[in-house]
């Protein structure tokens, strides 16, 4: 069976003026695009969307460790929107991810200090199963692009505005892994069904 890679880019410079309802409405729409139905329902963070079988494999997936303060963050994400109402199933799978920002000014004052700086988030992903050895079941790279405003002299502002852009960040990430991973669930299930038909037939 062939081993799916993903990869994704995607900018929230808009968010900067709407906020995190920004993230909601954009995952809707990835949502209903695929043909998908909301996981959980509205009332939870969770927007992934898949039918029961899928939504049973996606609970047995064991998010490791990511390093460092938004690492954390993030796997805390992924393991409400995969794990959501059922965190009591066996785990069957792991996910491992590698978390990584990169900041540069793109704004300056007269006095030559920025006022504005961009963030190049990438997010990457390995799904693998609990065999000896381990078998890499699908893998993929997530790109998010963000900014936010350095106001004159206001380090406290600065500071706040950053931290609402990296959740705004880890939020998307933690979407559009566990989106992929519906996919990847989904159609091992389709192969299986094919497969168990074509030995009936």
């Amino acid at each position: 069976m062939s081993r799916a890679v993903w990869s994704t880019s995607s900018s929230r410079r808009a968010l900067l003026l709407t906020g995190g309802g920004a993230v909601a409405a954009s995952s809707a729409l990835l949502v209903s695009g695929c043909g998908f139905r909301p996981l959980y329902g509205e009332a939870r963070r969770e927007g992934v969307a898949a039918e029961a079988p899928v939504r049973a494999e996606l609970a047995a997936v064991q998010v490791e460790r990511i390093p460092e303060r938004n690492g954390q963050l993030l796997r805390r994400a992924l393991q409400e929107h995969l794990r959501g109402a059922h965190p009591s199933v066996p785990s069957r799978y792991d996910l491992r991810v590698s978390l990584a920002f990169a900041a540069e000014p793109i704004a300056f004052r007269r006095d030559g200090t920025a006022s504005r700086i961009r963030y190049r988030g990438t997010a990457s992903w390995w799904l693998l199963d609990r065999g000896t050895p381990p078998t890499q079941i699908a893998s993929g790279t997530e790109r998010e692009n963000d900014a936010y405003n350095i106001p004159d002299q206001q380090f406290f502002a600065a500071e706040a505005s950053r931290d609402a852009m990296e959740r705004r960040m880890v939020e998307q990430f933690a979407f559009q892994i566990a989106q992929r991973l519906a996919v990847v669930f989904q159609e091992r299930a389709a192969q299986r069904t094919a497969a168990a038909a074509s030995g009936g037939g």
